[in-house]
């Protein structure tokens, strides 16, 4: 429980950081999403949940 903890406040400290430094870049990017299918983002979704499990996976082993 303590690992998911600190992942979510690695989550957030990245998230925050980039809308502190690049705050109209993420607006812009933001506005961009408008344009993605639903398809093309669940599919890039779930990439990227399978990327996240194999490196969990991989540290934890």
């Amino acid at each position: 429980m303590k690992e998911l903890i600190i992942a979510f406040g690695l989550f957030l400290f990245l998230e925050g950081i980039l809308y502190a430094l690049f705050p109209s870049k993420m607006k812009s990017i933001l506005l961009k999403l408008n344009d993605v299918t639903n398809s093309q983002l669940r599919t890039g979704g779930l990439i990227f949940a399978v990327i996240g499990f194999i490196i969990i996976w991989y540290i934890k082993n």
